[in-house]
């Protein structure tokens, strides 16, 4: 049964932390907005990705730099993760799956909310399916956002690969027990980092990359060290090699891989850490002349092209711009900015860094790695860059040699690089590689994303002893 349709000024289609925030900026403008999600609010980054994978790996990090020193070395002596904790305090992180807390939030700011499916029904029109059957139908008098982002891929044509029920992502980092033996099938951030993790908590772990190595999308040195580190934890790393098939007589017993060489490789878990695919498929873009089920493509205000009337808006990964939750957020401060624009009547400052361009996607998208080391980098990598057609040059250093670092941790390894921009002077990519350089990203981002002229950068001085000092052997390099 339908009912009467219902008004609002913004519809957002997805209530991961894209949607909140893009509803967060309409509706604290004074815009009557209405969230809809068919699952928990808070989205994948919440209760499947980034916060429970997070929470896996931030044990493994602070133990292994506490074997790293001296004196901490003998206090945690050959000491292992605690399984059940580790388990434990990522299910409080999920707030076990419970998203009674953010549905709290949306009362709080104003924003109301619907459960069920929500389908595109024609010019700033939405249909929701609720999980009974009923249907409501909203229509927006300015905007309708889609932010349903994306999901994990499975790779078509394996036999046995169905039945097998493989993990991805979300088994992953759910998961209440830790397998005996896992096969991580992927090389890029998700099977690196999950590799990680369940190896540090016990799993004997294969990583099987149909490459030749991991981070492809990354320096080449940052999958080498990476590689080298999943070595010594244990993991047994495989190139070149993928699984043709795979067997699960029972549903729930041992998973049989026969790989590519003819080898069969028992385990209890699989996962596939394979891509991802936008979340499209049956969101209703039919009924506005676009196809379902591939990327949306949209302007640097977040703005559908291809719909006229300036009214269909896509951020996060549904856009394909940066599959990065920080840069799905930031793209919907760009998409609200231009939605309340838009709605009193102002026109859109879209010029480079301008208030409604989401520039940075594309000139300075930072990411952390958190395997150990870390990886953490922001902009172009050398090869891009010249790609590009830009007149670069690299500048890297090795992280044992700073006395920061050093101090950090016994025998400390890592490496950082940065691409100078020879014809501007201006940094525009940099790849930080080893324990504990999460922390300095930000300030390659700012020097990245604020064009800070290397003459300008040379004045700002590292605190020693620490890591950052690193910042003088780069610019040094730089000025060179």
């Amino acid at each position: 049964m339908t009912s009467s349709a219902e008004e609002y000024d913004v519809i957002v289609l997805g209530g991961g932390p894209t949607g909140e925030n893009v509803a967060d900026r309409t509706a604290s403008a004074g815009l009557r907005t209405v969230l809809v999600e068919a699952e928990l609010v808070g989205g994948e980054c919440s209760y499947w990705a980034c916060m429970p994978s997070k929470a896996l790996l931030r044990p493994v990090a602070a133990l292994a730099e506490a074997r790293a020193v001296a004196g901490s070395r003998e206090a945690v002596g050959g000491r292992r993760l605690d399984p059940a904790a580790v388990l434990a305090r990522r299910d409080s992180f999920t707030s076990h799956w419970n998203d009674d807390g953010q549905v709290q939030w949306l009362r709080d700011n104003g924003i109301e909310l619907v459960r069920g499916h929500g389908r595109l029904a024609g010019v700033r029109t939405v249909t929701v399916e609720a999980e009974d059957g009923t249907e409501r139908v909203l229509t927006a008098r300015h905007a309708v956002a889609v932010c349903t982002g994306s999901r994990p891929v499975l790779p078509t044509g394996v036999p046995g690969l169905a039945e097998a029920h493989p993990w991805t992502n979300r088994e992953a980092t759910a998961a209440p027990a830790v397998p005996g033996r896992l096969a991580v099938v992927g090389g890029g951030v998700v099977g690196v980092e999950l590799a990680t993790a369940w190896r540090a908590l016990g799993s004997e772990v294969m990583l099987l990359v149909r490459g030749d190595h991991l981070l492809p999308r990354m320096e080449p040195f940052a999958g080498e060290l990476v590689a080298e580190g999943l070595r010594e934890a244990g993991v047994d790393l495989r190139f070149g090699t993928e699984a043709t098939a795979l067997e699960r007589a029972d549903g729930a017993g041992p998973v049989v891989l026969t790989l590519g060489d003819g080898e069969r490789l028992t385990v209890d878990e699989v996962l596939y850490a394979t891509g991802r695919a936008p979340r499209t498929a049956d969101v209703g873009l039919e009924q506005v002349g676009l196809k379902p089920g591939g990327w949306l493509e949209v302007d640097d205000s977040c703005t559908v092209l291809g719909v006229d009337g300036e009214w269909l808006y896509a951020a996060g990964d549904v856009n394909h711009r940066a599959l990065l939750t920080h840069q799905g957020k930031y793209q919907a401060r760009i998409t609200g900015a231009a939605i309340v624009a838009r709605a009193q009547g102002r026109a859109l400052d879209t010029s480079r860094w301008g208030a409604h361009a989401a520039s940075a996607d594309s000139a300075g998208a930072p990411q952390v790695v958190f395997t150990h080391p870390e990886v953490a980098a922001v902009g172009l990598t050398l090869a891009a860059a010249e790609a590009a057609g830009l007149r670069v040059k690299a500048v890297d250093h090795d992280f044992g040699a700073v006395a920061g670092a050093s101090l950090y941790g016994d025998h400390y390894r890592g490496r950082a690089r940065v691409v100078f921009d020879l014809d501007r002077e201006v940094l525009v990519g940099a790849c930080l590689v080893g324990p504990g350089v999460a922390e300095l990203l930000h300030s390659a981002t700012v020097a990245v994303v604020g064009e800070v002229p290397i003459d300008r950068l040379w004045h700002a001085v590292p605190s020693y002893p620490t890591i950052s000092e690193v910042w003088l052997r780069l610019l040094e390099g730089c000025r060179g």
